[in-house]
């Protein structure tokens, strides 16, 4: 027990080399006066957004947070504190996304007065931006979770580790409570004011991208933080709290079977994850790059690198922890099951979770990438109009599934043989150990971003624009191969919390033949089409009334489009914010009130049921959407600055009608990459979060005893 207290520490090192690059940007050149008042109207708009949306939230958690004291009153295993740690994991969720997008509001004018330099040094101060994300995320993770388990620990005891565990939950709930809100409210806010922007902007008055003319720049280029940092940040949160949680509560099982009991299954996750900030950091220090040289083998070799140290550390670890005879692996009961699972077997699944969450990247990486076939055939295709080029972004967006779900499941069925549904656990958190650099590289892109708007915005020398592009182009793929690492745990961290849920409900089998399993089964495969189509709904009104804002301002203020006026910028952030703070509510309740319903009404089979549903229906949404959102958005880019050579051998440039379907395509591959796909893999983890605080207090029939 007594290493548990390198987990926080771990945590706190993590945030200091956060506040050490914050500080680094801070000093760092912010350009001219003009520069400057375009990056603090982005900054104020964010901060203001983001001050509405954790003032709902607040009134959510407080409400939440009381009915989980007054559920767990009573009981053996539990305990009135869940709700402290309910609390704890939202207040950390929040504060991750606050730190993170602050810097990165700042890092953005920074990176375009780094790129009037060159392209290495706006490389630097852009991926430094998303380096605090990524270690503020991880950061508070690990101070939170390890206090929290430190401090249950003593006032229980140790042997009170199940009512410690369940007690714990609750961090990880507040987590992924916050998440889903942060993404789906940021989605809403940053499409509508992209699609605004570009079908206004670009399509209708052929303006260039981020010209100032257009009102609806600076609402894009909040939107970008928001949706982009923020919400990615608070997605990987709650994604690397699930994964350690559920793997902590999985071992638990082995502490009971090892004669002797020993804590090292339990304690095993939070030193992975600690392991892991180190080699993050570590990682952070290889990303250099070379005027001329391409920004995407600096990223990934601070990323894989990371990934390599941390499959020999945990390794190292497991052979430290674990008792040389091993533990006796269990089943779905309970009962061992007559394998031994020894050190080397855990190190196994943490690998074959690293390969699993590079090779789904990759995949990833190919399906978005300009220059690869499947981008290459939507832009091929806009040739012949909008028609096509969204019919072949819908095929690739299907197609692209198939590759991922057949590793995540290989990756299942390998770890299991290893380690059990432990093993399983341990392999998603394998994916996220190394979650510090990998939300730098992420968060690193919405920064690139900005950072070209506000060179566009400021009047920059044409090289400039072309050095924020390059990284911005990179930053696209970058966020596709985050979104895949991110989904593709999603689906492991769900099967474990499922496992865990099992184990907490005192099921052993859930059974497809029980009418009550299958109709939670068809409930939970339709909840991802019903969220999604609340989110995609949302950005569509919301883009309605920004389409008609840019509009009138075009129409009615004199000098606007001839550049002798300035646009009303401030109103088209109002309206981003309004429609995002409205519209988010309704999704995010439903994600933790339909498992407490149906585990209430009608038992904990048919919450499995329902599960099984949502995890299966939502993995393969979340990929499809965000898959295809990635290669409209880079078949556009394909048509800008040289051009794309079509099959026949002609270039196809900007301006022309191609590019107009192409844009047209973009538009309505926004919302499916940024708001309703990363927001599904959030939802399922959610849902089986809840479910699994709720399950010792379900019964297996329900208060309706069908």
């Amino acid at each position: 027990m007594q290493y548990v207290i390198a987990v926080p520490i771990a945590g706190v090192l993590a945030l200091a080399f956060a506040f050490w690059k914050a500080s680094w940007i801070s000093s760092q050149d912010a350009g001219n006066e003009t520069m400057k008042e375009i990056a603090l109207r982005i900054q104020e708009g964010a901060m203001a957004f983001l001050k509405r949306e954790y003032t709902v939230i607040a009134g959510f958690v407080v409400v939440v947070a009381g009915l989980l004291a007054l559920a767990n009153m009573s009981g053996e295993h539990q305990s009135p504190l869940i709700a402290v740690a309910f609390v704890v994991g939202a207040i950390a969720s929040g504060l991750a996304g606050y730190f993170g997008m602050r810097v990165a509001t700042k890092a953005n004018v920074r990176t375009t007065q780094a790129a009037t330099k060159s392209m290495p040094a706006a490389l630097q101060v852009a991926f430094s931006g998303g380096s605090v994300m990524g270690m503020s995320v991880v950061g508070l993770a690990l101070v939170g979770l390890g206090s929290l388990f430190l401090a249950f620990t003593g006032m229980f005891g140790e042997g009170s580790m199940l009512k410690i565990l369940n007690v714990v939950t609750g961090f990880s709930m507040g987590a992924s409570s916050i998440a889903l809100f942060a993404r789906v409210g940021g989605g809403i806010y940053t499409k509508a004011a992209d699609v605004g922007a570009d079908l206004v902007g670009k399509v209708e008055s052929g303006l260039p991208e981020d010209d100032p003319r257009n009102p609806a720049v600076i609402a894009d280029n909040v939107g970008d933080n928001v949706g982009d940092v923020a919400g990615m940040g608070a997605d990987l949160f709650e994604s690397y709290v699930g994964a350690i949680v559920g793997a902590m509560i999985l071992g638990f099982g082995f502490q009971e079977a090892h004669e002797g009991s020993s804590l090292a299954p339990i304690i095993l996750p939070m030193l992975i994850a600690a392991g892991g900030i180190v080699a993050s950091i570590a990682g952070t220090f290889v990303v250099r790059t070379k005027e001329g040289g391409n920004p995407q083998h600096a990223l990934d070799a601070g990323s894989f690198g990371a990934a390599g140290v941390m499959a020999i550390a945990t390794f190292g670890l497991a052979y430290w922890l674990w008792p040389q005879s091993g533990f006796h692996n269990l089943d779905n009961a309970g009962v061992p099951d007559g394998r031994i699972v020894h050190w080397w077997q855990v190190g196994g699944a943490t690998v074959i979770g690293l390969i699993t969450g590079v090779a789904i990247g990759l995949i990833t990486s190919y399906y978005c990438s300009m220059g690869k076939g499947p981008v290459n055939s939507i832009a091929e295709q806009s040739r012949t109009g909008t028609a096509t080029n969204i019919i072949a972004g819908l095929g690739v967006g299907m197609q692209s599934t198939a590759l991922p779900m057949v590793f995540i499941a290989g990756g299942v069925l390998l770890s299991n043989q290893l380690a059990g549904l432990y093993g399983v656990a341990i392999a998603a958190l394998g994916m996220l150990s190394t979650t510090g650099i990998q939300l730098a590289v992420d968060a690193y892109g919405p920064i690139a971003d900005n950072a070209g708007g506000i060179a566009e915005m400021s009047h920059q020398p044409k090289e400039v624009r072309e050095r924020t592009d390059t990284l911005d182009a990179v930053g696209n793929t970058t966020a596709a191969i985050g979104k895949g690492f991110a989904i593709g745990s999603a689906a492991m961290t769900a099967l474990a919390l499922f496992a865990a849920f099992m184990q907490q409900a005192r099921l052993t089998t859930i059974d497809l033949s029980n009418p009550l399993v299958m109709s939670g089964l068809f409930i939970g495969g339709m909840l991802p089409y019903l969220f999604s189509s609340m989110a995609m709904s949302a950005v569509g009104e919301a883009a309605m009334d920004m389409i008609t804002e840019v509009r009138r301002q075009f129409r009615e203020i004199p000098g606007l489009l001839e550049g002798t006026a300035r646009p009303d910028t401030a109103r088209c952030v109002e309206i981003s914010t309004t429609a995002a703070i409205k519209k988010m509510v309704v999704p995010g309740a439903m994600a933790i009130v339909s498992p407490v319903v149906v585990g209430f009404l009608f038992g904990s089979q048919a919450l499995g049921g329902l599960l099984a549903g949502v995890t299966v229906s939502g993995v393969l949404m979340a990929i499809f959407m965000s898959n295809a959102g990635g290669a409209w958005d880079n078949a556009k880019k394909s048509f800008e600055g040289q051009g794309f050579k079509m099959s026949d051998g002609t270039y196809v440039k900007k301006g022309t009608e191609t590019h107009a379907a192409a844009v047209v395509g973009d538009t309505v591959g926004d919302p499916f990459k940024d708001t309703a796909g990363p927001s599904l893999n959030i939802l399922v983890k959610l849902m089986s979060v809840v479910a699994l605080v709720i399950a010792p207090l379900l019964t297996i029939h329900g208060l309706l005893n069908l």
